[in-house]
C-alpha cells in the first residue's frame, strides 16, 4: 500500500535520487570530511560509494547489452536512484550531526534511511522499476552507508559545526533538484558499444514469451566501407 499522492509529487521525490542530485551531495559530504575531519573518511566514503556504483551500473549492462537478468522477480538492473538515495542521505545527515551525541546521529542515520527508501517506493509507483529492483537498490545503498557510519563513528567530534554543513548540502539538493542527466543513455551506448548488438534488450520484449534477442551489429567489408 502506497501514499496516494499526484505523479507529479511523486515525480518530486524520485528527483531527489537522480545522480544529478545525489553525486553532488555525494562530494560536498567528501570534502567536509576532508576538510574537518580526515582524509581517510573521505577517501573511504568515496571507495564504498564508488564501488556499489559500478555494482549498479554493471548490473544494468548486463542487462541491456546481453539479457542477463531474473525474469520470475523481473529483475533487470539494480535500482540506481535507490542506491544512491539509501547510501547518500543517511550519511549526509550523519556527517551533519558528526558533533551531536550519538543518540542524534541514529536519528539522523534513521531518518536518512527512510527518505532513501521513500524514493526506493517512487521508482516503484511510477513503473521505472520492479520491486526486486528497488529492493535490491535500497538494500546495497543500506550496507554502504552503514558500513561507512560504522567506520566513522568515532571521528573526533566537535570539528565542524552542524549548520554549515547542513546548508551547503540543503543548498545542493534545492540548486540540482530536478536537473536531468542521461545516465541510462550513457550506460546504454556502453552496454551496445561492448556487446555489439544494434538494440539494446528492453523489460516488455525480454519477459515475452516471443522474445528475440537484439541482431549484433555487421561490419561491412573494407571495400564497402571505403565506397560508403
Amino acid at each position: 500500500m502506497t501514499v496516494d499522492l499526484p505523479v507529479s509529487a511523486w515525480i518530486s521525490v524520485t528527483a531527489l535520487g537522480s545522480v544529478g542530485v545525489m553525486g553532488p551531495v555525494a562530494l560536498i559530504v567528501a570534502a567536509w570530511l576532508a576538510v574537518g575531519y580526515r582524509w581517510k573518511y573521505s577517501v573511504a566514503w568515496l571507495a564504498l560509494l564508488g564501488a556499489a556504483s559500478g555494482l549498479v551500473a554493471l548490473s544494468k549492462i548486463a542487462f541491456i547489452g546481453w539479457g542477463i537478468g531474473v525474469r520470475h522477480l523481473d529483475f533487470t538492473g539494480v535500482s540506481g536512484h535507490a542506491l544512491m538515495s539509501t547510501a547518500v542521505l543517511p550519511v549526509a545527515i550523519f556527517v551533519a550531526l558528526l558533533p551531536a551525541r550519538g543518540a542524534w546521529r541514529a536519528i539522523g542515520v534513521a531518518l536518512g534511511l527512510l527518505l532513501g527508501v521513500w524514493v526506493g517506493v517512487s521508482r516503484v509507483v511510477l513503473d521505472a522499476h520492479s520491486v526486486s529492483e528497488v529492493v535490491a537498490g535500497c538494500a546495497l545503498g543500506a550496507v554502504v552507508a552503514l558500513a561507512f557510519v560504522w567506520f566513522a563513528w568515532r571521528a573526533e567530534s566537535g570539528r565542524l559545526a552542524p549548520a554549515p554543513v547542513a546548508a551547503s548540502l540543503a543548498a545542493v539538493v534545492v540548486a540540482l533538484h530536478g536537473v536531468p542527466v542521461p545516465t541510462q543513455q550513457w550506460i546504454t551506448e556502453i552496454a551496445l558499444g561492448l556487446s555489439g548488438h544494434e538494440r539494446p534488450y528492453v523489460r516488455a520484449s525480454w519477459k515475452s514469451k516471443k522474445f528475440r534477442a537484439p541482431e549484433r551489429r555487421t561490419e561491412l567489408p573494407q571495400d564497402d566501407r571505403a565506397a560508403a
